[in-house]
């Protein structure tokens, strides 16, 4: 991987970040987020107002071109009681939304995000730190790079569940989603989490980063 011998910045909050025996090199920042605010708003149909539990299925542009496994996820969850928001990428017209559903080709992630109160992702690292953002519980079906590891660490460190996109059992599935929406000491941590992110952004500290390294011209001072 190519390193900047003048910044070099990830995103990751620490909270799922592996600790390290070599620290990182001095050019090197770490964003807890960096989340857009460019997103169009997103409003809901008065048909889909209720009081029930939002549940927001995206399997990003890819996971979601898979329509048997888009299908399987839509058939499980169009017989809970919960609302569920699905974006539904590039082979919409193969999918059928049930009646607790809304959905369409693309969605405005960090403007859903806000109302749903468990996301169902393929791991992506923008989700998961976008959710982590918002303060969101994760059920995690990993398909490929990145997601796997993401995966694995929400998993190991309880902010979520792991499990396998082609080998779930659905009542292990439908277990999962009611479990994590009953767990009242997970939803304080990750409130926890959402506040710490939202005050200070990424997106502003990664300006002020780059801005540095562009009036220096020069690599970024290590950090005492």
């Amino acid at each position: 991987m190519f390193e900047s011998p003048f910044l070099n910045l990830y995103t990751y909050p620490p909270e799922l970040d592996y600790p390290r025996s070599r620290p990182l090199g001095p050019t090197w920042r770490r964003l807890e987020s960096c989340v857009r605010a460019t997103d169009a708003p997103f409003e809901w149909a008065p048909s889909f107002a209720g009081s029930g539990k939002v549940i927001y299925l995206s399997l990003g542009s890819l996971g979601s071109a898979d329509t048997e496994l888009m299908g399987r996820l839509i058939g499980v969850l169009g017989a809970t009681n919960h609302r569920v928001i699905v974006s539904m990428g590039p082979q919409h017209q193969e999918l059928r939304l049930r009646d607790n559903m809304v959905g369409a080709e693309f969605l405005p992630q960090t403007s859903v995000l806000p109302h749903v109160d468990l996301v169902i992702t393929h791991g992506g690292n923008n989700t998961v730190t976008e959710s982590l953002y918002f303060g969101k519980p994760m059920i995690v079906l990993p398909l490929f790079w990145d997601q796997h590891d993401n995966a694995q660490r929400l998993q190991e460190t309880g902010f979520g569940v792991r499990l396998d996109p082609y080998r779930f059992r659905d009542g292990e599935l439908l277990g999962c989603i009611d479990r994590l929406l009953a767990d009242r000491a997970l939803a304080g941590r990750l409130q926890i989490i959402s506040r710490r992110l939202q005050a200070a952004p990424g997106t502003a500290q990664a300006a002020a980063l780059i801005e540095a390294v562009a009036r220096r011209s020069s690599p970024i001072p290590g950090r005492s």
